[in-house]
């Protein structure tokens, strides 16, 4: 699969993907909170299907991204 999430842009998943995770487990507890999985898995895959239909990479380079 080829990556298209640097490491940069694969900190700020998480981040982001933990505060929304926070929001249902310590906060309101709606579900929308549960919308948190979606950056903490693309994070951890390196790979995020939207950037994939747009064309877009993270990345630094695009050669070392295959594996």
């Amino acid at each position: 699969m080829l990556r298209n999430v640097g490491k940069v842009d694969q900190v700020i998943r998480v981040v982001v993907g933990l505060a929304a995770l926070s929001l249902y487990f310590f906060g309101p507890k709606t579900t929308w909170g549960l919308l948190g999985i979606l950056p903490l898995a693309t994070a951890v895959g390196a790979f995020c299907p939207l950037y994939g239909m747009l064309g877009i990479s993270s990345c630094r380079t695009r050669s070392a991204t295959q594996s």
